[in-house]
């Protein structure tokens, strides 16, 4: 056995034993807090209490190693590391929060340079599952009919165009993880999606999934890319080989959508947020900053996010409207309608928002923000 090869067995054994360590952490918080109200608290426990153990596993035994991880803060030096971990330690943190869900998991992957991904694990902790690139791959017959799984809150467009012209049933699932071994199982036939990822959502499964010979790719057919500068990828096709050829056909013939880049993507997550008050999604840099109207709001991302989950001045917002987004270098520009007001009634008050957002690579690292008046043509119109 070369040394190379006993390298990679040893790494693909760590992965597996790191994902199955941090999901029993899991199981013992989800355990102990199935009885909160807020599964969203509940999901971030989880996936903090996750990643502490698996970043301080791989500081111990890869100390050489770079780490990109999804709870922690993007550190750049990894564009040059030769060896990189892309870690999710909880991947599916709404189906985590609640009862009877099984659809969660964690993601350990090793990324090489010149190689790809060359060791990962999924654990599916709920099923008491692990999987990893160094099982040996089963042969497991084709449904019939045809079985796809997508995104159970955000399919892509196309989904009932390509599973109609393929014959197929749609199936609904938390969890890229938990979708991409359905499809290593033989439970699915193919897991499409388009509705915008990242990449420590699909290292540590295409590493499986490959790994069992399944194909892997974007949907327009191009390789599935990982350590880059921007880590977002935002669509991906896993499928039994055979299929390949007749799904990125089929998507290629009903997707009407152009992928948005990261940068967009990460904006856009803001603005949902004002109207959510959801920041789960959204990354900031630890020393992010906001300024709105010359006035200093923010001076941390733990504090930025915190404002948008709990502030009362984000309270009264009801809707935002006309939302455009435009990308130049490093920077995105965001302008929309912002009503304010009580939900099912008409605004008490709009105003047009202009953002700037400055986003160098995987975190928001600041946003200034231009709030105007506005008044509606009717109401000039009424004016006059």
């Amino acid at each position: 056995m070369s040394e190379s090869t006993h390298s990679r067995i040893a790494d693909e054994a760590l992965a597996a034993e790191l994902a199955q360590a941090a999901g029993a952490i899991l199981l013992g918080i989800r355990a102990e807090g199935l009885g909160v109200d807020d599964g969203r608290e509940l999901g971030r426990r989880g996936d903090k209490a996750a990643d502490s153990y698996i970043l301080d596993r791989l500081a111990a035994e890869r100390p050489g190693d770079a780490v990109l991880s999804e709870e922690s803060a993007d550190d750049r030096s990894r564009l040059d590391a030769a060896r990189v971990w892309i870690i999710d330690p909880l991947d599916g943190s709404k189906e985590y929060g609640l009862p009877n869900h099984a659809d969660w998991a964690v993601h350990v992957a090793l990324w090489e340079r010149g190689s790809g991904i060359t060791a990962a694990a999924v654990a599916q902790p709920a099923l008491g599952a692990v999987y990893s690139s160094g099982d040996e791959a089963d042969s497991v017959p084709a449904n019939s009919p045809l079985r796809v799984v997508v995104s159970g809150s955000r399919p892509p467009a196309f989904t009932e165009a390509v599973a109609a012209e393929l014959g197929a049933d749609v199936v609904h699932m938390g969890s890229a993880g938990a979708k991409a071994m359905a499809v290593v199982r033989g439970e699915v036939d193919a897991y499409l999606h388009a509705g915008g990822q990242w990449e420590w959502d699909s290292a540590a499964p295409v590493g499986v999934a490959q790994a069992a010979g399944l194909h892997c790719s974007r949907i327009d057919g191009s390789p599935l890319l990982y350590n880059e500068s921007h880590p977002y990828l935002p669509d991906l096709v896993i499928c039994r080989p055979e299929l390949a050829e007749s799904i990125l056909g089929a998507i290629a013939k009903h997707s009407t959508e152009s992928a948005v880049s990261g940068r967009v993507a990460m904006a856009r997550e803001y603005v949902n947020a004002l109207l959510t008050h959801d920041a789960t999604k959204v990354r900031f840099a630890t020393d992010a900053w906001r300024v709105e109207n010359g006035q200093r709001t923010g001076d941390t991302g733990a504090f930025i996010s915190n404002e948008l989950e709990q502030g009362q001045q984000y309270r009264g917002i009801v809707a935002i409207r006309e939302l455009a987004l435009r990308e130049w270098g490093e920077s995105v520009v965001a302008r929309y309608l912002l009503d304010l007001g009580t939900p099912g009634q008409a605004p008490a008050v709009t105003v047009f928002v202009t953002e700037y957002f400055g986003i160098p690579a995987g975190e928001i690292e600041s946003i200034l923000a231009i709030i105007e008046p506005y008044e509606n043509d009717s109401k000039e119109a009424g004016t006059q």
